[in-house]
């Protein structure tokens, strides 16, 4: 069950304890069940109304209640862009492989990977772009942000993700947000795969739509929110809660769940959304609008315009534009352009970019199709046309120049070393003589 609403202000308790609520005050002397209250905030407290980030939760322990947090040599983060040398190269990587659970259990923490990223979690300013490969649920355990926000696109395999504000059920074509500083686990069955978009100093919302008008892109009401759901449950061989604090993971012990929330109201809370509900905006005349309309999440800078991450997908639409070359166009571009692969076929390049792998066209680093979909659309016959049903890609597109880990271009062992020779065919039908 789910809330519905972006950024709404949201009431949830759970029908097993009606009334657990406080009414008329956030922090009694008393909470109702012999619950604690706990805010959770998003924003600095003085941030302007509109965002203003908080929410209240009332549990049956607070979550101060743990053993001190050591560091935890596991998953594969971080946020050193300088571990290797840069790479201004067009990169595309083949479907990141998924460890067999006979051979080694990886859980979702354990199966975290950093490919990309640039900026720093201490300065507040910077993304990371993360893979997840798994085979395996987390046990008694937990993680939580505290770097940022995690915009999860599950690619192979549906999660079902617990937070402190109730469960999600998160299916490929689905993304959900799990915003700073919640804890959430990850339940997975079978072999799991996806991609991570990490912002730290900004939160994700949604792209004012300007010249569009009143309706259009990702509608806010698609938005669902979590409801209530709480387990009173001892562990006493100990639970894990991790923390993601300044790029690297640290582990605390405690003796019960934190998903110990009752009832809880607020506007900070974790969410997820369909991608098929994106209403599509094209162009009907002739030419290309910009790929910005396709945005469904974006992460601002204090610049206006300037995002320091864009979500953007490309999903199922009708191609009718008139005298156009109608595939995605030759491109150089100021901002950096990661792309993945939920499903399908992508229309510029169909071979060798493949659902579970991923490009990165870096900062002013030329693109566009290959030279066979370049020849094919340079013919074809300009009817009405469907383009990229079935097929769901994506693009995190970020203001910031990103360095690939030495993980993304040495370890991974994934990186396509002859993507540079799909455009080597393209050739010259320049003839002076002929206009």
């Amino acid at each position: 069950q789910y809330l519905s609403g972006f950024g709404n202000e949201h009431v949830s308790e759970d029908p097993r304890c009606p009334g657990a609520l406080p009414e008329g005050q956030n922090n009694p002397q008393v909470c109702p069940y012999g619950l604690y209250a706990e805010q959770l905030s998003g924003s600095a407290f003085t941030c302007p109304r509109p965002t203003n980030k908080r929410s209240w939760l009332y549990r049956i322990l607070p979550s101060v209640c743990h053993k001190p947090f050591k560091p935890l040599e596991e998953g594969h983060l971080t946020h050193d862009w300088d571990e290797i040398e840069p790479d201004p190269n067009q990169l595309r990587w083949k479907p990141f492989e998924i460890p067999k659970a006979p051979q080694k259990k990886i859980d979702f923490v354990s199966g975290l990977y950093t490919l990309c990223g640039a900026g720093e979690p201490r300065g507040r300013n910077g993304i990371a772009v993360h893979i997840f490969v798994c085979n395996t649920s987390m046990i008694d355990r937990c993680l939580y942000n505290s770097d940022g926000d995690f915009l999860i696109v599950p690619q192979q395999g549906k999660l079902l993700i617990t937070t402190e504000f109730g469960k999600m059920l998160v299916e490929p074509n689905e993304i959900c947000v799990i915003q700073q500083g919640m804890r959430f686990s990850v339940e997975v069955f079978g072999e799991t795969r996806g991609y991570i978009l990490e912002v730290y100093g900004a939160h994700f919302e949604l792209p004012d739509l300007g010249p569009i008008g009143a309706n259009g892109l990702a509608n806010p009401r698609d938005f669902l929110v979590p409801v209530a759901w709480y387990e009173d449950r001892q562990v006493p061989g100990g639970y894990t809660v991790i923390s993601k604090y300044q790029g690297k993971l640290f582990a605390a012990q405690q003796d019960f769940s934190p998903f110990n929330v009752v009832a809880w109201h607020g506007n900070y809370t974790p969410y997820k959304y369909h991608l098929e509900k994106f209403m599509v905006i094209n162009a009907v005349a002739f030419d290309h609008a910009d790929p910005s309309i396709f945005t469904v999440l974006t992460a601002k800078t204090t610049r206006a315009g300037v995002a320091l991450a864009d979500f953007v997908i490309f999903p199922p639409r009708w191609g009718v534009a008139n005298n156009t070359f109608r595939p995605p166009y030759y491109h150089r571009n100021c901002m950096s352009e990661f792309m993945g692969l939920i499903k399908g076929h992508y229309e510029a390049k169909e071979e060798g970019f493949q659902p579970g792998g991923g490009s990165l066209h870096s900062m002013m680093t030329p693109h566009g199709p290959d030279a066979d979909c370049f020849e094919k659309a340079s013919k074809a016959k300009l009817e009405p046309e469907r383009v990229a049903d079935g097929t769901m890609a994506f693009m995190f597109e970020s203001s910031l120049s990103l360095a690939v880990t030495k993980w993304g271009l040495q370890t991974s062992n994934r990186l396509d070393k002859n993507y540079y020779k799909c455009w080597e065919p393209l050739k010259s039908h320049f003839n002076p003589k002929c206009k």
